[in-house]
């Protein structure tokens, strides 16, 4: 907070608040200073929150924000850092209105993501867990899969097959597409068939314990063509380019041009249209970001996805993704589900 010149930092987005105080619930807001930590949520909570949260717990009748404010005036704090990336103009507004002249809002961003970034020994377990789970979800759904059964029919399946894993949610929306529908990196199940003779992509991911994995396999329905399987190949070795560059101190502009290198040597790189990966946690979505302009270093503790694609349009896409844990060494792929495109 130093660095940025806030006396008291407020945080209001759902995961990082757990992440700091182990809260759960819908409803949650941290204030912390050099020498306290303030949790507000309200009397919905109550019970939960003063039996586990160990720093001062106010129950709010009124709005967190609100209760938070009459904090910092107590304490006579000058400067605040928020999280502008969860702060929304609303609450903002009042949040500005009940402090106050005299008391200054800072945006302040990615201090506790800084700190989540980098995985302690129990929630690698955890997400050891969700990739576990997300992975026999896939084999127990895929011996489903024929010809004439729905994408949002494959999708249900993966979702119950998670859940009665252990798993309280899918980690996003889960995604199965077919046929020329393969080519379109986030296709939304449809009433579509999978048909004989198509592609099929899933990309799937788990939350177990409030921790997330994620993965994409692909799949053909009778024997692929030899451009397929050429397709295939060369995104199955830009992944495995990808990977083998992940080490501790590696730029991530670096792990992605390894796999970009590789697609522009089969001629599809203009094919492959995304990042090459991304931070997961109590997040699908977390840093650090695996994309050509990004300067972070990674770090032993972190756990990314390396999942490079191509995509033709009119005939079919693939992406091969992997959830993989950087270690003091170079890391370990965490995923344990076959990479071979998978003939049904």
């Amino acid at each position: 907070m130093a660095s940025h010149k806030a006396e008291a930092l407020l945080v209001s987005s759902p995961a990082s608040v757990r992440y700091l105080t182990g809260y759960t619930g819908s409803n949650g807001l941290v204030l912390i200073t050099p020498l306290e930590s303030y949790f507000f949520t309200d009397p919905r909570y109550a019970t939960d929150a003063q039996a586990n949260i160990d720093c001062k717990v106010h129950i709010c009748r009124k709005g967190l924000f609100e209760e938070a404010a009459a904090v910092v005036k107590r304490k006579h704090l000058k400067r605040i850092g928020f999280e502008p990336s969860w702060m929304q103009v609303e609450p903002f507004e009042k949040l500005k209105t009940k402090l106050g002249t005299g008391i200054k809002l800072v945006p302040v961003s990615g201090v506790v993501e800084n700190l989540r970034a980098v995985k302690s020994p129990a929630e690698i377990a955890r997400i050891r867990a969700a990739v576990s789970a997300n992975s026999e979800a896939f084999r127990k759904t895929l011996s489903r899969v024929k010809p004439g059964v729905r994408e949002m029919d494959v999708a249900a399946e993966l979702d119950f097959q998670m859940r009665m894993l252990g798993a309280e949610k899918p980690a996003f929306e889960t995604i199965v597409a077919s046929g020329a529908r393969t080519a379109l990196p986030h296709a939304h199940p449809t009433s579509k068939k999978i048909e004989a003779g198509e592609l099929l992509l899933i990309d799937m991911g788990a939350t177990l314990d409030g921790y997330t994995s994620d993965m994409t396999r692909m799949a053909h329905l009778g024997a692929p063509s030899k451009r397929t399987i050429a397709l295939y190949k060369a995104v199955l070795a830009a992944q495995l380019a990808g990977i083998a560059a992940v080490k501790p101190g590696v730029p991530v502009s670096r792990v992605d041009a390894a796999a970009r290198e590789v697609l522009k040597r089969h001629e599809l790189d203009k094919a492959f249209v995304h990042s090459t990966g991304h931070g997961l946690g109590l997040e699908i979505h977390e840093g650090p970001r695996i994309a050509k302009k990004e300067k972070t270093k990674l770090r032993a503790g972190m756990v990314i996805t390396i999942e490079p694609g191509a995509y033709i349009e009119g005939f079919g896409g693939v992406r091969i993704e992997d959830t993989v844990l950087v270690t003091e060494t170079g890391c370990e792929i965490l995923t344990p589900t076959s990479k071979q495109l998978i003939e049904i």
